[in-house]
């Protein structure tokens, strides 16, 4: 993927130097407390294989947001295919997020997720990108309101790859962004 400069971060692929912050954002208590999973080192190691070879692929993902100014990884934000969630029609694309505890609440995730929305709506020309939480995960429905998304209360649904174990963690809220919407909402912040 070519690199997406915003004003304080680089959204890039995934390198080596990145593993301990994988690896941590996918085994923190607090990140992953909306996640039915904690990856141990080995899994984490190879789910950023995997992401990395998709984003090499499809020139887009989960990418790594990197502070600018100092080079550190905080965590990732992106676009991806929803293929594996058979309860979504195909084709779905989503933005979401996951960023270290100790750089939350300083907009990175809206920042980057903003150069996301560009790239998704003007270079891969696609008509809407969704995004879903849990319904208890506030933070991050929060951030989808910040980005204009609106909630589609008919679309909520209980994710398919939470185990009935999680029933809690199962209900998920969506939220939707037409390319139209963000387009307006463009030209009514310039």
């Amino acid at each position: 993927m070519t690199p997406i400069r915003t004003e304080r971060l680089i959204l890039r692929n995934w390198e080596d130097r990145d593993r301990v912050l994988f690896h941590r954002i996918n085994s923190d208590e607090r990140v992953m407390e909306f996640f039915p999973f904690r990856r141990d080192r080995v899994a984490a190691d190879a789910k950023m294989d995997e992401v990395r070879a998709w984003i090499e692929e499809d020139g887009y993902g989960f990418a790594a947001a990197e502070i600018a100014e100092t080079g550190e990884c905080v965590g990732f934000v992106g676009l991806s295919g929803t293929e594996d969630i058979d309860v979504l029609a195909p084709g779905t694309i989503e933005i979401g997020w996951r960023l270290a505890p100790e750089f939350w609440g300083n907009g990175y995730v809206t920042e980057a997720a903003e150069a996301w929305l560009a790239f998704g709506f003007e270079t891969l020309g696609v008509a809407e990108i969704v995004s879903f939480a849990v319904a208890d995960n506030h933070r991050s429905i929060t951030v989808m309101k910040r980005l204009g998304m609106r909630a589609d209360p008919g679309a909520d649904f209980d994710h398919p790859s939470v185990p009935d174990s999680h029933a809690h963690l199962k209900r998920h809220v969506m939220y939707r962004l037409s390319r139209e919407a963000w387009q307006q909402r463009k030209r009514a912040t310039r």
